[in-house]
């Protein structure tokens, strides 16, 4: 791949998603980065996130059909998705293995990595009243 030229619209997402550790959706990053650069556009930062995930520089969280978050950290680590509310958090601690050392005798390819997605009802929505069945669809709903 090409090596990406710099710009200052890449540099502030990069500088902005450093500073997260709720993995915000691209209208979130927009949304944050307008009120010091207000002429950045949408389109602008939904394609240099593409592009900083395309080239592993960030992570790209899919998750139920919902707008995708974004993650600065790149090492493996579990993530938890909020059935309620929507929010991608880092699970605390480490995984419990090295993906990289995980051996599977019948797949003839290479692992490279992995993605773990533990779903349910996050600390905030628990305390509010919210459970899967009075808030947004699940993950089975969609």
């Amino acid at each position: 791949m090409p090596v990406m030229k710099r710009s200052r619209q890449r540099d502030a997402i990069l500088t902005y998603l450093n500073t997260r550790t709720d993995h915000p959706t691209a209208d979130m990053v927009f949304t944050a980065l307008q009120k010091t650069m207000p002429n950045i556009s949408l389109g602008t930062v939904y394609r240099n996130l593409s592009q900083l995930a395309d080239r592993g520089t960030i992570l790209r969280i899919s998750c139920n059909g919902t707008a995708d978050h974004f993650d600065a950290m790149t090492q493996p680590h579990p993530h938890f998705f909020c059935d309620c509310c929507g929010c991608v958090q880092d699970l605390p601690g480490s995984l419990p293995f090295e993906p990289s050392s995980m051996v599977f005798p019948e797949f003839k390819g290479r692992i490279s990595g992995c993605s773990i997605m533990y779903y349910g009802t996050c600390e905030a929505c628990l305390q509010n009243g919210l459970t899967e069945s009075n808030s947004k669809p699940t993950k089975d709903a969609i």
